[in-house]
């Protein structure tokens, strides 16, 4: 029945770019562990999402603005290995993390806005066996990351071209799960937690002089320029994946997935003391999966699932142009022999609308309805 769970290469377009529905772009899943045997994964997937709008806040002009969302690709591998019949060791390599929002140089408000972020991780991991039905596991998590944000448009107003660049750091984490099996009915439930992991990051900020009195005495100064350390966290998750038999070679699946977005902050020295806010403020989120798979014969398998995260607060960062989304994937694996698998999936996004704002109090300056994404993955399976 285990043979029943497809392991089509998921594409997880939750965080398209920074916005309330998150940063994350995999799952974190430590699910390899459960897998039959040893085996080394090798996975590439791609998303593009097509993120529009138009200006909605007077004195700007009415003007659409077109497709600021940046396709993204996104390897991983991943390899698991039976050290006894109690032990079993993993080592995963994936993106989980990632921003590409770029508004064009047209746009009145808006335009010039860039934001770009990249995360790359390491995950060792053990699971020990206690009996047939339950197990534990964890490890640690090394991860890489880096980000930059460039601020231009004239609903900025005085910080209109302000930069920040965040240096490439390492910061280390750790993953804790547990799950309980009744294998002969394809039964399995397992919860994880990923720990929050802290990077101090070398910061370049820039921007344009400011001037602290306004119209006063005191002229105008470089007030955004400096050098130091910023603290960014990418944010703790939990994950509750579960999967079931319900008739001969068909298996139901899910999972439920909360992320504390609200850790994730990047708030530079200079920019909070002139602006006294930071540039990124997330919403925590949730999101359910269920899906359905079914073996066809010995060497073909599909599924397909749905996804749902719910829409938070309409009124997102130029940097998070939706909220929310939901996401229809279908997928299948071939086994060419006992050794060789290949996988497959595509997914479509229906992206939450919202309202990027500016400005205190907040004020919308444009509105992203009805947009979309899909996304593609493949990946390919050796047995040994």
């Amino acid at each position: 029945m285990k043979s029943l769970m497809i392991g089509a290469a998921g594409v997880a377009l939750t965080a398209t770019a920074v916005h309330a529905g998150g940063i994350q772009r995999t799952e974190q899943s430590a699910m390899v562990l459960y897998e039959t045997g040893n085996l080394l994964e090798l996975s590439l997937a791609y998303a593009n999402p097509e993120l529009d709008g138009e200006n909605v806040s007077p004195p700007f002009p009415a003007q659409d603005i077109s497709d600021v969302g940046d396709g993204f690709t996104l390897p991983s591998f991943a390899l698991k290995y039976d050290v006894t019949d109690k032990v079993a060791l993993a080592f995963i390599y994936d993106r989980p993390y990632g921003a590409d929002i770029s508004y064009g140089d047209t746009n009145v408000p808006l335009g010039g806005t860039v934001a770009e972020a990249n995360t790359h991780a390491l995950t060792a991991l053990m699971k020990y066996n206690f009996n047939d039905n339950f197990s534990a596991f964890g490890g640690l998590r090394f991860q890489q990351a880096q980000g930059d944000i460039h601020l231009e448009g004239a609903a900025y107003g005085p910080v209109s071209g302000y930069e920040v660049n965040l240096d490439k750091t390492w910061g280390t984490g750790y993953v804790l799960g547990a799950a309980y099996e009744k294998r002969e009915i394809g039964l399995r439930v397992a919860l994880t937690y990923n720990s929050a992991i802290t990077h101090d990051m070398d910061t370049t900020e820039s921007g344009p002089l400011v001037d602290p009195d306004g119209p006063g005495p005191i002229p105008a100064m470089p007030l955004l320029n400096a050098t130091g350390t910023t603290e960014v966290k990418t944010p703790e998750s939990w994950n509750l994946d579960f999967q079931t038999g319900v008739a001969q070679d068909t298996l139901v699946f899910g999972s439920i997935r909360y992320v504390h977005h609200a850790q994730f902050r990047v708030d530079p020295d200079r920019f909070v003391a002139v602006t006294g806010g930071g540039l990124i403020d997330l919403e925590n989120s949730t999101s359910y999966t269920l899906g359905v798979g079914h073996r066809f014969n010995e060497k073909l398998s599909g599924a397909v699932s749905v996804t749902y995260e719910a829409p938070g607060d309409e009124l997102v960062s130029p940097l998070a142009p939706t909220t929310g989304y939901t996401q229809l994937r279908v997928g299948g694996r071939y086994d060419f022999n006992e050794k060789v698998s290949l996988s497959g999936a595509v997914s479509h996004f229906w992206l939450g609308d919202a309202k990027p704002e500016t400005g205190t109090p907040d004020m919308a300056r444009a509105s992203f309805e009805d947009n979309s994404a899909w996304g593609v993955g493949l990946k390919l399976t050796y047995r040994f």
